[in-house]
């Protein structure tokens, strides 16, 4: 079964992302692996308040993802995986690309207008050493653009 990969967080670029993903499955009958990047705090001198915001920064990213989950299962049938990890980018989605059995793509959305982001200037830069094909989706298409190209 074909898995498509893709890295959400709270832009929109991700929600598209997410979306394309998600129509491949279904179309291609595969499955999806949502993947929520938790950024780790710089230091913050006092251990305590540190150790309190990246619990608060992982509980927004498990909600996210959970809130995701449930409305493409809700509109397309597809149970997702879900991976929540403590990151600093781009090398914590690549141990997960070689973890993840019979991966298709890595998934990822670019903004709409300005820079494309670092994981999607990473992985596009990183492409020919990659383990399966990785798919920028536009952050300027519609749902209608999404739901006609995936």
């Amino acid at each position: 079964m074909r898995t498509y990969l893709v890295v959400i967080d709270e832009t929109e670029e991700a929600s598209i992302a997410l979306r394309f993903a998600s129509r491949r499955a279904m179309k291609t009958n595969g499955a999806l692996h949502i993947l929520a990047l938790v950024e780790k705090e710089e230091f913050v001198a006092w251990g305590g308040v540190q150790a309190t915001l990246e619990e608060e920064a992982k509980n927004r990213a498990e909600a996210l993802v959970s809130s995701a989950a449930g409305s493409l299962f809700d509109e397309t049938g597809i149970r997702p995986s879900i991976t929540v990890k403590s990151s600093r980018g781009p090398r914590t989605v690549r141990k997960v690309l070689d973890e993840v059995d019979g991966l298709g793509a890595l998934v990822l959305g670019s903004a709409a207008s300005g820079a494309p982001g670092p994981l999607v200037t990473h992985f596009a830069a990183e492409a020919g050493n990659l383990p399966c094909p990785v798919m920028v989706v536009p952050g300027s298409l519609s749902k209608e653009d999404i739901d006609r190209l995936s």
